[in-house]
This record gives structure tokens, sequence and C-alpha cells, in this order.
């Protein structure tokens, strides 16, 4: 069973948060934290006292935007950990779930919270507890990796080669879809479309930030509009001046200022 803390600046919400988690029957037990200082000194005497103390706790459920401190800070001072909890962010924002997931976090709650959402997250995390308890025939002191989170990457101990994510919430439920899926990614004002086999899923992310985070994992851009896997590249067709690329049954165009850049990028790739 889980041992919980909850960080909220704001009374009510972290007061309707510990009633939720109270009432999951997979929660063992679950204290509050007004501020990101007093989350941090309980998780660090915690961890002094070891993992069957009395203040051990397994995971944090965090707020983002709070006075001081915001959540994204407290995330990176734990990643920092020997054994750091695991982190669940709730929040009222959306456009931080590709810098929650870089952190490592188990799972994006949006608020309000829905007590079945709030579940889910509490599945997620208990899934994740057990690979962390050190596997039979292990030195003491030694822990099995965790599986890959859900999510935009890959939680703490993940093995190495697992398969990094980036979360769409569909219906109110967070999906995680593999960013070696993704074929090609379309510019919708401040949202990006994620277009893979099985369909496509609209994200609160600028392209931008995609096109600088993906650079190293091969994906280019082709036009103000698109970002390609280059790897998913069937075709470049050059037809009267205009450049474009079949991506699966899509063609796409390629801006002018783009077109010698993948040219290049092709090439190399199919020397490679």
């Amino acid at each position: 069973m889980l041992r919980v803390l909850a960080v909220d600046d704001e009374e009510p919400a972290l007061e309707e948060l510990l009633y939720l988690l109270r009432s999951d029957p997979r929660v063992r037990s679950v204290e509050g934290a007004t501020d990101a200082t007093e989350a941090l000194r309980r998780i660090g005497r915690a961890l002094d006292a070891g993992p069957d103390g009395e203040d051990a706790v397994d995971v944090v459920f965090l707020d983002i935007h709070m006075a001081g401190l915001t959540g994204l800070d407290v995330a990176r001072l734990l990643a920092g950990f020997v054994r750091p909890p695991m982190v669940v962010f709730v929040t009222a924002h959306e456009g931080f779930a590709v810098q929650a997931f870089d952190l490592k976090a188990v799972d994006y709650v949006l608020k309000p919270v829905r007590r079945e959402r709030l579940a889910e997250a509490v599945r997620r995390v208990t899934e994740r507890l057990a690979p962390r308890a050190p596997a039979p025939g292990a030195p003491l002191g030694t822990a099995a990796a965790a599986v890959p989170a859900p999510g935009g990457h890959v939680v703490t101990g993940a093995p190495s080669g697992a398969p990094e994510q980036i979360p769409v919430e569909l219906g109110g439920v967070t999906r995680f879809v593999p960013i070696d899926d993704i074929a090609y990614v379309e510019a919708q004002g401040d949202y990006a479309r994620l277009h893979t086999a099985e369909g496509s899923h609209l994200v609160r992310i600028p392209l931008s930030t995609l096109e600088e985070r993906w650079a190293a994992r091969g994906f280019v851009r082709i036009h103000r509009s698109h970002l390609v896997a280059l790897g998913r590249i069937d075709e470049l067709r050059l037809d009267a001046g205009a450049t474009t690329v079949r991506v699966g049954t899509a063609e796409l165009a390629v801006s002018r200022r783009h077109a010698r850049q993948l040219r290049d990028l092709l090439m190399h790739h199919a020397r490679r």
C-alpha cells in the first residue's frame, strides 16, 4: 500500500486531494504539505529514516504553481536524491506536460481532480512500486529497474532503451503515445497534432517546442506547419520547383527555406 505526500499551497485544493487519496484503499497513509520547503524537509527526513521508517514516502502528488519553489523545481531537486519518491503532478495547467515527463513524472492529472482520474494515477504508481523492491538474489540495497513511465518519457530507473512517450488527453483520460510511433506533427495554433499509423492526437504544445526537444530523435522541420520523422519519409518529390514529401499516405509541402537542408539530411540518412 502507498505512503503518500500531497503538496499544494492552496488549502482547499489540498484538503480535497487528501480526502480523495485517503478514500482509496490502495493508500496506506497520506500527509499534506502547503509549500515546497516543507515537502522537501519531510521527504529528506523520511529518506534518513530508511524505506520502512514511519515517515517513508512512496509518491508525491505535487502541484506545479506554488509560491517560492514550483512543483517542477521540487521534482528537479528530488531527481538528485539517491532513492527519490515517485512524482505525480496535479495541476490546473496543461502546458507543462512535456516538462513534467522530462522530469520522470509517473502521471499528470489536471484540476479539477476527478475521483476516477486520480484512481488511475494511483493505479499507475502502484504498478511501478513493485519493481522498485530488490530482485530475488540481488544484493541488499539494490533495486530492480522500474518499468517505463507512461508519459512523455521514462520513469526513474527505467531500463535503458525503454521507449520515450508523450502524454495525450482523450476523453479525460491520459494516454501515452511512443514518440517512435509518430510519423509527423502538424501545427494547429498553440497546439500540435501528432500523426501515427493508428490516428492522430492533439496536444497543447507548440510545434517549435517539439522541434527543439525532438531534434535528437530525428525529427526535422520541413515547413512552418510540419515537423517530420526523417526515417518515416517514403518519398521526396520535386515538381515545377515545388518540393513535397510523402509520409505514409500523407503528402506534405516542403518550404523553400527547408528544402536544401532536408535533401542533405535525407542523403546522409540514406548513406548510413
